[in-house]
């Protein structure tokens, strides 16, 4: 097992807090999946998360590109196998930068839609940053398949993703906030039908989980965790 587990690559730092959390998971679950025989060999290449953020921003998605293809081939040339973003928003050019690196990166959207057809769930909410929410990325793949996506209205996906910028990006937890999210997702469930909501943002599991959440949850970073888990031993 030791011998054959496959160096994992993180881009990382969007945000440090879902960094953490990835590196701590990855380490725990594959030391106990192993006896306690082997932890994985992890690489974190981190971005300027305010810099990659105001190329989100601003639109400028060449610039994005070209500095997280500069982060993935630094991975890819020190030896990592399994390499992967590891924020939802940055896979805006995910297509990209698969295409002038030639690294298969380990997608989030695509382990989330995989998960939600294993389910059988035929609607589901989606929750993230302004862009997750609003652009097409995390939503591609479920479409697809068949299945429908439904996000809050534009006065709640304001209030989501200041929430999240302003209060989960800083490791900020507040039950007001939980409140809040939780409202929202009731009237998706009660006007919109959604069975299931997907957690789009890599901060969103600080606040939401299916033991606190009105609706059963799928978390990305848990869906993406187990997905790099499977393919690393």
């Amino acid at each position: 097992m030791k011998n054959s587990m496959k160096k994992i690559g993180l881009v990382g730092g969007t945000g440090p807090e879902s960094t953490l959390m990835y590196y701590k998971e990855l380490n725990s679950r594959i030391d106990e999946l192993t006896n306690k025989e082997a932890m994985p060999e992890i690489m974190i290449e981190s971005v300027d998360f305010r810099r990659a953020w105001k190329m989100v921003c601003d639109e400028k998605y060449d610039e994005l590109t070209s500095y997280l293809l500069e982060k993935v081939n630094n991975l890819k040339n020190s030896g990592a196998e399994v390499i992967s973003l590891t924020a939802g928003t940055m896979h805006i050019v995910y297509d990209e930068i698969v295409s002038e690196s030639g690294v298969d990166l380990v997608s989030i959207p695509k382990a989330v839609c995989d998960e939600v057809l294993s389910r059988k769930i035929k609607k589901v909410g989606l929750l993230g940053t302004i862009f997750t929410m609003e652009k097409e990325y995390m939503k591609k793949d479920l479409i697809a398949a068949g299945v429908d996506v439904v996000v809050p209205n534009e006065k709640e996906r304001n209030l989501v993703a200041e929430r999240i910028l302003n209060e989960l990006e800083l490791g900020i937890v507040k039950e007001s906030t939980l409140k809040e999210f939780n409202t929202i997702i009731s009237r998706m469930k009660d006007e919109e039908g959604i069975e299931a909501v997907i957690l789009g943002c890599t901060e969103l599991p600080l606040l939401l989980n299916s033991d606190n959440c009105v609706l059963p949850c799928l978390d990305a970073v848990e869906i993406h965790i187990n997905k790099l888990i499977s393919l690393s031993i």
